[in-house]
């Protein structure tokens, strides 16, 4: 089994494409989703975040106000780094224990949606492949615009916070261009699905997997035969 890393920019499509790849069936991990999930009441993460941030930070229900933390960080940056020390270990966790489940069920490779694939180059080394969705700048400022309702300015400036995509473009194995029409896109993504599917670097993964059991399976046999015998 092999790791595929899939990225984009804000209103570039990304989660369009993923989604189509869902329905061929593919494995998907979307650090997103385990993002929100790890910051959940009753989480490790939830508890040291009210910790170090305090209650303040907390809706009615208990749950965290993603908004009210998004304003401490925005204006004291230096606890970005303390946020991130928090959530990354507990978020790194849950995508290894799914990246197991994915490998034990057999399958041939993993999607993994991480929207800051390129910026945090952590996760980067560990994937055969990368992917970006891409669409050219006046059309992602146009969606950007339509989609969230904010003026030319106020779409250049959430842009402006992201890596350029044309920077992106760059460091990617394999890029969907999603400027065009969508039956252009989805033939992209239905292309380079079947290139994943046809690829034999999944087999590398499972023969070391199954030398390395097999070999325990003989230490294990020779105790057992050493105290029977």
């Amino acid at each position: 089994m092999f790791l595929v890393g899939f990225s984009g920019g804000i209103a570039s499509g990304k989660s369009t494409v993923v989604a189509v790849l869902r329905e061929l069936g593919c494995a998907v991990i979307d650090a997103d989703v385990i993002a929100r999930e790890v910051v959940q009441p009753n989480f490790k993460a939830y508890r040291q975040i009210v910790h170090y941030f305090g209650t303040k930070i907390l809706l009615e229900n208990g749950e965290i106000n993603r908004e009210a933390l998004g304003n401490i960080i925005f204006f004291h940056p230096e606890k970005q780094q303390l946020l991130n020390s928090v959530t990354h270990p507990e978020i790194q966790k849950e995508i290894l224990k799914q990246i197991l489940k994915y490998f034990l069920l057999g399958y041939r490779y993993v999607i993994l949606d991480i929207p800051l694939l390129f910026e945090n180059k952590r996760f980067t080394k560990f994937m055969k492949y990368t992917v970006l969705v891409y669409c050219d700048p006046p059309m992602q400022r146009s969606r950007l615009m339509k989609r969230n309702g904010l003026s030319r300015v106020e779409a250049e400036a959430r842009i402006a916070s992201q890596l350029p995509l044309d920077e992106k473009r760059k460091l990617a194995s394999y890029v969907i261009d999603n400027s065009g029409d969508w039956e252009n896109t989805r033939q992209q993504v239905l292309k380079l699905h079947a290139r994943l599917e046809d690829s034999l670097d999944f087999l590398w993964a499972r023969l070391a997997v199954g030398t390395v059991v097999a070999g325990l399976g003989g230490v294990v046999y020779l105790l057992l035969w050493h105290f029977i015998y």
